[in-house]
């Protein structure tokens, strides 16, 4: 029996099944599993992101409101770094020692051999020193980007401000990586996609020293960043610096359409930030100061603060008081002012008084004996029908629900329901008279500035609108029309221009422009809130506005001035009245 050839045969085998172990190996090392490739790569190579500059945000003018200022972000790539001077490095960052240590353990958790973020936003100046010492820290590098800047510090409520994504944007939207940056609010949320650009990459071959040599393959392999589209907002810079001008030392808004398109020309909320503020690294903490100021800079008041209307929702009572035939243009209430009842009037007037003279002299009574007239009709049994009827056509004005718009996140008003006062009084505890606080715009009433002035731009097309928005779009160009006849709208307009010509707002009126509008005071367990609205010219209007002025009294004394001198400024280019001005920015109560 040949034993020593069965024994070379099975050598043979255990060399031969070793070699095939080692091939397999390093087959499985070599093309399967890259992380030994991707670490040696990576020690040759960088991958560095080239970011967009993000879109120029210009007025409808065409002049800057938002551009880009450069900056820089420090990158690190864990498997490269080794041992390295943290003290000199966090000297140069002008960072605290434990601060480096977290962002080096954040690095390393994100990913050992992908470059993230380890410090960002470096000024220039940090920018240059740094560079000058960066081969004694391998795995470090430096990468350009831009931050928004601010060629005035105005409308920040509309603009919006960019910052950081985090995990669940990441989760949702794979474009964006660790440390990329995002619209939060407003414009730049709105059009985030349009803003954004798109990124690209380009390859760099460094040495041992963390030394770039120069591009990889000649940069075949490298994509170029696309910059983001510029955006022309609706809004018209000066006015909006004009308006919060007016409106520094006051509590409240300022909203301003155009009629004819929808295109918001300003949009002021008070008290208000500086959006440079939330640009940079001190974002955070200017954030964290902002939101826990008891003013509450940071809520844009004119989409998401809600207020009862007062007077300035007459003019739409007594389009659906028409509308629903309780009234005529004929129709005559008593008033005997303070003494009236159920409801006193503010005005010492004649009496009877006819619907125009009502809107002129901003008549309580006249409106509830409307109100009342138009539920009572066809008797007790037609009531909650009549008021569902009211209540239908109040909402196509734009109230009771949220605005079709660009602008983000705003809220609906409020217009009650059948069902509320059922709840609240019981489903037969409720009739005209329990609910006569809504004929006047008070009670459960509310609307946004937003609301306001677009109702103002209802009343000057006389029944339509195009939805209010900041940025030009075929989406918004589409007609919206109300459920109250056309016909009805000439004497609003004629009851509004005669508030300005001998009304509650005669006060205001200016030479070679003939302003309607309508004052209103709300009452709302405090001091009163300052309202106004008004359009500009009668006839082919070309500014529809809000102003509401918190706790400031009555309409006329505060909102109207406001209003008046910003439809001067955006018509004729000036205004010549200084002394308006002085005493509204002398305004002493905030």
């Amino acid at each position: 029996m040949n034993t020593s050839g069965g024994k070379q045969q099975t050598i043979s085998w255990i060399i031969l099944g070793t070699c095939l172990v080692f091939i397999l190996r390093l087959f499985y090392l070599q093309v399967i599993d890259d992380s030994y490739k991707t670490s040696a790569e990576n020690n040759s190579q960088r991958r560095v992101t080239q970011y967009p500059a993000r879109g120029l945000i210009l007025d409808r003018y065409g002049k800057e409101i938002v551009t880009n200022q450069a900056a820089y972000d420090l990158m690190v790539t864990p498997v490269q770094t080794g041992k390295f001077d943290t003290l000199e490095l966090c000297r140069i960052l002008e960072v605290p020692i434990e601060q480096a240590r977290t962002s080096l353990r954040a690095a390393r958790k994100y990913s050992r051999y992908k470059p993230s973020l380890f410090q960002s936003q470096l000024s220039a100046e940090t920018y240059a020193a740094l560079q000058e010492k960066l081969y004694r820290f391998p795995g470090f590098f430096v990468q350009p980007r831009t931050l928004r800047h601010y060629v005035l510090p105005i409308a920040p409520h509309v603009l919006g401000y960019v910052g950081e994504v985090d995990g669940n944007v990441i989760e949702k939207d794979p474009y964006y990586k660790m440390g990329d940056y995002i619209g939060i609010t407003g414009i730049e949320k709105a059009y985030e996609k349009e803003l954004r650009g798109r990124k690209g990459v380009k390859i760099m071959l460094v040495d041992v020293h963390n030394v770039v040599k120069g591009s990889f393959q000649g940069g075949e392999y490298d994509t170029t960043a696309v910059a983001g589209r510029d955006l022309t907002c609706t809004l018209d810079r000066d006015l909006q610096y004009y308006a919060e001008t007016l409106m520094r030392k006051m509590r409240g808004s300022v909203v301003a359409i155009e009629p004819s398109t929808g295109e918001i020309l300003a949009l002021v909320s008070m008290p208000m930030y500086d959006p440079s503020l939330l640009v940079g690294r001190g974002r955070s903490a200017q954030f964290s100061r902002l939101n826990a100021n008891p003013d509450v800079p940071l809520l844009n008041r004119a989409t998401n603060a809600r207020y009862p209307p007062g007077s300035t929702f007459k003019p739409v009572q007594a389009l659906v008081c028409l509308q629903m035939g309780g009234i005529t243009e004929h129709s005559l209430f008593p008033c005997n002012g303070k003494n009236t009842s159920p409801i006193r009037c503010s005005h010492s007037h004649g009496s009877p008084v006819s619907l125009l003279e009502a809107l002129e002299q901003s008549c309580n009574p006249y409106f509830w004996g409307a109100f009342r007239t138009t539920l009572e009709m066809g008797g007790p049994g037609q009531f909650k029908e009549n008021f569902r009827r009211w209540r239908e056509l109040v909402m196509s004005f734009g109230l009771g629900s949220p605005l079709e718009t660009d602008l983000p996140n705003i809220l609906a008003g409020n217009i009650p329901s059948e069902q509320y006062f059922n709840r609240y009084f019981g489903e037969n505890g409720w009739r005209p008279m329990t609910i006569r606080s809504l004929s006047i715009g008070q009670g459960e009433i509310l609307v946004t500035p937003l609301q306001l002035a677009n109702l103002c731009a209802i009343i000057s097309n006389k029944g339509y609108y195009y939805p209010p928005h900041t940025v030009r779009h075929p989406e918004f160009e589409h007609r919206i029309e109300t459920k109250v006849d056309q016909k009805y709208f000439d004497l609003i307009v004629e009851g509004m221009f005669r508030v300005l010509e001998s009304g509650t707002a005669r006060a205001h009126r200016f030479e070679g422009i003939e302003l309607c509008g309508k004052t209103g005071t709300a009452e709302n367990g405090n001091e009163d809130h300052s309202l106004f609205m008004g359009f500009a010219p009668r006839k082919n209007p070309k500014i529809a506005i809000a102003v509401v002025v918190e706790n400031a009294g009555f309409g006329s004394t505060w909102a109207a001035p406001i209003a008046s001198l910003l439809v001067e400024k955006y018509l004729t280019g000036k205004t010549e009245r200084p002394w308006i001005e002085e005493r509204l920015t002398s305004f002493g109560k905030y």
